[in-house]
């Protein structure tokens, strides 16, 4: 009879079976995750200090199932039987133990190594049903949780319990003396993983009005202040391309607004904004149908943002910092804008909607404008642009244009500590040119010629406070799902919420905090 079950169960159903069973049998147990490096020599290796202790603990168990093994970089070897106290230990190949920084690669390729390495034997444990995963501290103990948290992070709100495959794991941390390191690591991986999981979340789950409530929620009891302005409050202060742009779809648009003052009082605020659709089909130049679920992300923009806030709030940076965010959908119906159609934002000047599915930077216009009030030092604008830096960097690096040197040194540099790198464009009077020649309006929102990525920046520097630098930072392929190429740790088809550890690593710079670790929630 349970041959003949058997027999008719699919490979999925396979797949349901085993993790039902596993889930059962190693609720509660542990695992653990250790390191080792590769030897001068094929086949050689050299364990970290913590597996060589834990080696000597279960009488050399670790170095004996590993000789005649061909280590291979980037992967993990689990083994059951090692002790008492685990269940199931991960083994992972380091690499070289003497890397280091790359300027080449613009990447500390040990910390990197690091990441990756934890990454994979954390996954190869939870897919092996295990539910608490301690880590060792591989030399650097932020990487490690940094690696571990992200690696584990699922998405199962809308799944049954029976059909879950993944099950929850918690990080632990096993012989860790960095405590520092290891919170600081952790809480910058909680923050990526709460991007993420605004970025996952339907449509139709994660509206305008819920978004903001959702931050109300997450950030008031740690000091930010929330405010949000609807419909009435933007129509009585001028933003008339928002809400252009916003008036295909029957919900309403709100515009939400971060504040947390960490600084002194007279210090000017960095201000971040960009583009936060929580939907977008395009509009009128509609979007192709089997991709288009993915434009749940184009919420990225707002879900790194309240993460990084997140973050700096628990930090205590000393920095005052405001976020300027327009929610909204960008939707086709009988309202919708048309191609050809001419817009006015605040500042007065007129806009050719050339192209109708680039709504981020219309949007954007009206809310550059009104950054004059706040009378920044700096501006970081991040999009998910319908016109991606991708082809020309790949999916590795964020897209980056930066008005001024020092600003891009200092977000490659926190690019390479995290991993999470940026690539520079350059912004040429020459584009400047492309989006005012041949139309009847100071400004179009598409350009004219090849280097499409190119236009956005001068566009925006149209509507943009003066005098003031600028940062844009594209998202549209690293703030969306995971490839699988690059950062194992990240899942493959799941959202990445990037770039929030390198954005959290840039505040933390700026402001040079003097209390990192206080945690507030």
């Amino acid at each position: 009879m349970f041959k003949k079950a058997a027999a008719l169960l699919t490979p999925r159903g396979w797949e349901l079976l085993i993790a039902r069973n596993a889930g059962t049998c190693l609720e509660g147990r542990k695992g653990l995750v250790l390191g080792v490096y590769e030897g001068c020599c094929p086949g050689e290796f050299k364990l970290t200090p913590s597996a060589e202790k834990f080696d000597k603990c279960v009488d050399g168990k670790i170095t004996a199932l590993l000789k005649g093994i061909k280590l291979k970089k980037n992967k993990a070897y689990v083994f059951g039987n090692v002790g008492d106290e685990f269940y199931q230990v991960a083994v992972s190949n380091l690499g070289a133990e003497s890397a280091g920084r790359n300027d080449v690669e613009s990447l500390d390729q040990c910390r990197e190594n690091i990441r990756s390495a934890v990454g994979l034997g954390a996954i190869a444990l939870q897919d092996q049903g295990i539910t608490n995963i301690f880590v060792e501290e591989f030399t650097n103990a932020e990487a490690a949780a940094e690696s571990a948290a992200l690696a584990v992070w699922t998405y199962q709100d809308w799944k049954s319990k029976d059909d879950r495959l993944l099950t929850e794991a918690k990080i632990e941390p096993y012989g860790v003396e960095d405590g520092d390191g290891w919170r600081i690591g952790m809480l910058k991986a909680d923050s990526q993983n709460i991007a993420r999981g605004i970025e996952e979340t339907p449509s139709n789950l994660m509206s305008p009005l819920v978004i903001c409530r959702y931050a109300a929620e997450l950030l008031c009891p740690c000091g930010v202040r929330v405010d949000l302005w609807d419909k009435n409050w933007l129509e009585s202060n001028r933003f008339s391309a928002l809400l252009s742009v916003a008036k295909g779809s029957c919900e309403p648009p709100a515009l939400l607004q971060l504040s947390f003052c960490g600084g002194k009082t007279d210090e000017k605020p960095i201000v971040i904004t960009g583009k936060n659709a929580t939907f977008c089909a395009g509009g009128l130049n509609l979007r192709k149908s089997d991709a288009m679920s993915v434009e749940r992300a184009d919420v990225a923009s707002a879900a790194v943002t309240i993460a990084t806030f997140k973050a700096i709030a628990q930090m205590r940076l000393p920095i005052n910092i405001v976020a300027m965010m327009a929610l909204y959908e960008h939707m086709p119906s009988g309202m919708a804008l048309k191609p050809g159609d001419v817009l006015m934002a605040r500042n007065g000047k007129t806009i050719l909607m050339e192209d109708v599915a680039l709504s981020g930077r219309i949007v954007a216009a009206d809310i550059l404008t009104f950054l004059e009030a706040f009378q920044p030092c700096l501006v970081i604008h991040k999009a998910t642009s319908n016109t991606s830096a991708a082809p020309a960097v790949g999916y590795p690096a964020t897209g980056v244009w930066s008005t001024s040197d020092i600003l891009w040194e200092e977000i490659n540099r926190a690019g390479m500590v995290t991993g999470d790198r940026f690539w520079r464009f350059p912004i040429w009077k020459y584009f400047r040119t492309q989006i005012k020649e041949n139309c009847g309006t100071d400004t179009k929102n598409r350009g004219k010629g090849f280097g499409q990525p190119q236009m956005i920046v001068p566009f925006l520097l149209e509507f943009a406070p003066k005098c003031v630098d600028l940062v844009h930072m594209d998202l549209t392929d690293t703030g969306r799902t995971a490839k699988g190429l690059i950062m194992p740790y990240l899942r493959k088809g799941r959202m990445t919420g990037r770039p929030t550890r390198p954005l959290i690593q840039f505040l933390y710079r700026v402001a040079c905090p003097h209390d990192p670790l206080s945690v507030c929630c």
